[in-house]
């Protein structure tokens, strides 16, 4: 017992050897907070390089759709792409999520709106947070983009401003800037936050299609997903219908 107790304390772990066919193999499991229910629409996201990643540990279903999972496919698109039942890969992504090795950002358009939140000043006074902000948006072969663009350029993402009145407004900054790995890395370190759009009918006619997701709860990314409509399409059909108005939050 004071083995036991000695191992356990020291290291998490101990190894009880009974005889010569039989060993006991004790490991303190770490509590964990119980994940998000993982949603069709959600884009998961590895929260260390993919290249280190050992897929050999885990489950065969996990295994078929690791090589999916790239930061920009959502969970449908995954389970499309990787002929597994979407309900499997929503199970298995959220393991993944219980055991910290991905996090769930949003689907990335460029019609998309974001805006910086209080954390973004962490990239001003975090050196390591600079590090590896920097290491994670710089294009591949390109020379490493300056903090001064990249702050520059969360700056000014704002309420109305999509990605792409950004690469519009600052061309020079995104020379060495991966854009879309730029909003990937806010979103992870919770630098910026997504404005997105949810229907809301007004009216109690029957004109509003499907009127049992424009309650204002549903955004256009669970809209496009469950209906199979595109952002342009379903855009589209709102703007020529008097009956719905769209809530940003």
């Amino acid at each position: 017992m004071t083995i036991l107790l000695e191992e356990l304390n020291a290291s998490g772990r101990c190894t009880l050897p009974i005889d010569e066919s039989n060993t006991i193999h004790l490991k303190v499991i770490e509590q964990r907070p119980d994940p998000p229910v993982v949603q069709e629409y959600d884009v998961p996201v590895f929260t260390e390089d993919k290249e280190d990643f050992c897929n050999s540990q885990w489950d065969l279903t996990t295994q078929q759709i690791l090589p999916y999972i790239d930061g920009f496919r959502h969970v449908q698109k995954i389970s499309a792409e990787a002929d597994v039942e979407l309900n499997l890969v929503r199970i298995a992504v959220q393991n993944l999520l219980y055991y910290g090795v991905v996090t769930l950002a949003s689907i990335l358009q460029y019609s998309n709106v974001y805006c910086p939140t209080p954390k973004v000043q962490d990239l001003v006074d975090d050196k390591s947070l600079q590090e590896e902000c920097l290491s994670y948006v710089t294009k591949q072969g390109h020379k490493r983009a300056s903090l001064r663009d990249v702050f520059q350029l969360y700056s000014s993402l704002s309420p109305g401003t999509t990605v792409r009145d950004l690469i519009g407004r600052h061309p020079q900054q995104l020379q060495r800037v991966d854009e879309r790995r730029l909003v990937q890395f806010g979103l992870m370190k919770n630098l910026i936050r997504r404005l997105q759009k949810y229907p809301v009918r007004v009216s109690r006619e029957e004109r509003s299609h499907p009127a049992r997701l424009y309650t204002g709860c549903h955004s256009y990314d669970e809209i496009c997903c469950k209906t199979g409509m595109s952002y342009q399409e379903l855009d589209e059909r709102l703007e020529n219908d008097p009956n719905i108005i769209i809530c940003w939050k």
